[in-house]
């Protein structure tokens, strides 16, 4: 079960990563887009990654305490 948890705590910190370059990528383009049509664009690129890797941390997550819960 322990193979469980670690496994589970990487895929959580992967889902964390994609997490934080969305939020770094919609920041950046807020900064840097003055028109309007192009920051919709990158936001509908950065939105299924946004997805993606909540849906990765809430996997994570559940497989930690899973192994938890089992071991």
């Amino acid at each position: 079960m322990e193979a469980l948890i670690w496994g589970g705590a990487a895929l959580s910190l992967l889902g964390l990563a994609g997490l934080v370059y969305a939020i770094v990528t919609v920041a950046r383009a807020r900064r840097t887009t003055p028109d309007d049509e192009a920051l919709r664009a990158v936001l509908r690129r950065a939105l299924p990654i946004n997805l993606g890797a909540l849906l990765l941390s809430v996997l994570g997550l559940m497989m930690v305490i899973l192994g938890i819960f089992l071991g």
